[in-house]
């Protein structure tokens, strides 16, 4: 008790600094998700994305990012084997922020879209195991993690081949493709606005809503997506207007593009706020529980969260995208395959969809990991021959060794901070 008395503000100040390091390079790496498809298809310059993205994920992460999220309360480590020497939470915890930054930064420099979420709790994994007790981790939980990799990406891959699919019957490879465009785009407005709304309501309100006493069921969450869905049917209609057919083919197909990229901007805003509010719990989780061991000298599974850590992540991660986001926006949106904005619109909507489905059933899975599949199945959708597969063999080697790396560097950090403080 003794080194959280004499040390508590170093630690607290240090664990702060690293927080603010794992939201950078959530930044710098997994917001290239929400914008990448954007960037790609062309629907968005590199600029317009990082600002529409400064805006929706600091908003996400700041009024959605959770009052109370704590990596312990997600059942990965048991609380209770450190009830005795908490100062060691502390030090696991203050590991897995540096471990899980420093992965990212490495990643982020190499252009690899990596996990954040596999980052970090690979981190939490290797402290716990090596550090405390082999019985302190939560395999059961570390198994579904593992589980998710093959079946988020083949969800979103999946899904997105279909929707891209039903592109190219309805619309693309139809006679008139301009008036089919107009037909049908209306409903695809409706299912992005749908979706979209899903997982706002699913992912990121339900933190802001727990201290309100309100709560939606599946049902009453659905009822009011597809309210949503329906305005923004509404809006897509009255902008259409103003999209006329030029006559000839290639301007056709030009036309039919411009109306998908009216798509894809509503699709990128709501898809930064949906992973700010989701994904800034990686970053602010460990730093919460470091907060709350020093505030109160005792491990408690619950942390409340301060105003101010949820500030910090959501600066962090506008920091981080503004500095390096171009560089995995660069390999999600241009390298894996060419994407117009009707291909982008495919995947993202895709990717939507699986984190709708996910959130329901309660299956741990990676926005990364998603979007990665999603953009592989549209590929698909257009042949084998469409897809670099090159980069794909890289972006799947980097999240094969994103948990031994985040396990690794955290068991370094571990001990080197033990020898320190104590």
């Amino acid at each position: 008790m003794s080194i959280l008395a004499e040390h508590g503000q170093t630690l607290l100040i240090l664990a702060c600094i690293f927080g603010v390091f794992m939201a950078w390079g959530i930044g710098a790496n997994d917001v290239a998700n929400a914008m990448g498809t954007s960037v790609g298809s062309r629907a968005l310059t590199i600029k317009q994305a990082i600002f529409i993205a400064m805006i929706f994920e600091f908003l996400g992460a700041y009024l959605a990012g959770g009052e109370v999220t704590s990596t312990i309360r997600k059942g990965i480590i048991d609380p209770a084997l450190m009830a005795d020497s908490p100062e060691l939470l502390v030090f696991g915890m203050m590991s897995a922020l540096l471990a899980a930054g420093t992965w990212l930064l490495i990643a982020s420099v190499l252009g690899w879209p990596v996990s954040t979420t596999h980052t970090i709790v690979g981190a939490i994994v290797g402290f716990a195991a090596v550090g405390i007790s082999v019985d302190a981790v939560a395999w059961d939980k570390v198994g579904n993690i593992v589980a998710s990799w093959v079946v988020s990406p083949l969800m979103a891959g999946a899904i997105s081949f279909f929707l891209f699919r039903s592109v190219q019957r309805l619309i693309l490879n139809t006679e008139n493709p301009f008036a089919n465009a107009k037909r049908y785009i209306p409903v695809y407005m409706f299912a992005v606005g749908f979706l979209m709304a899903m997982v706002t309501m699913l992912k990121g309100l339900k933190h802001v809503l727990k201290d309100t006493g309100i709560s939606f069921s599946f049902g009453q969450s659905a009822l009011i997506a597809a309210v949503f869905g329906l305005l923004v049917m509404a809006f897509g209609l009255w902008m259409l207007r103003n999209i006329k057919d030029e006559g000839n083919e290639d301007s056709r197909f030009a036309s039919v593009e411009k109306i998908f990229a009216v798509l894809m901007v509503f699709t990128a805003c709501s898809m930064a706020f949906a992973h700010g509010s989701n994904d800034v719990a990686n970053a602010v989780g460990p730093l919460a529980a470091v907060y709350g061991v020093i505030s109160t000298g005792a491990v408690t599974a619950k942390t409340t969260m301060p105003s101010w850590i949820l500030l910090l992540g959501g600066l962090g991660i506008v920091v981080g995208l503004a500095t390096y986001g171009w560089k995995v926006i660069a390999t999600i949106g241009k390298k894996i395959t060419e994407l117009t904005p009707s291909r982008g619109f495919a995947a993202e909507l895709g990717a939507s969809a699986t984190v709708v489905l996910a959130s329901a059933t309660g299956l741990p899975i990676s926005t990364t990991h998603t979007l990665v599949g999603a953009v592989l199945g549209v590929g698909l959708a257009r042949g084998i021959g469409a897809i670099n597969l090159r980069v794909i063999g890289t972006i799947f080697t980097s999240w094969i060794i994103t948990l031994p790396a985040g396990a690794g560097l955290a068991i370094l950090f571990f001990f080197f901070f033990k020898g320190l403080f104590s």
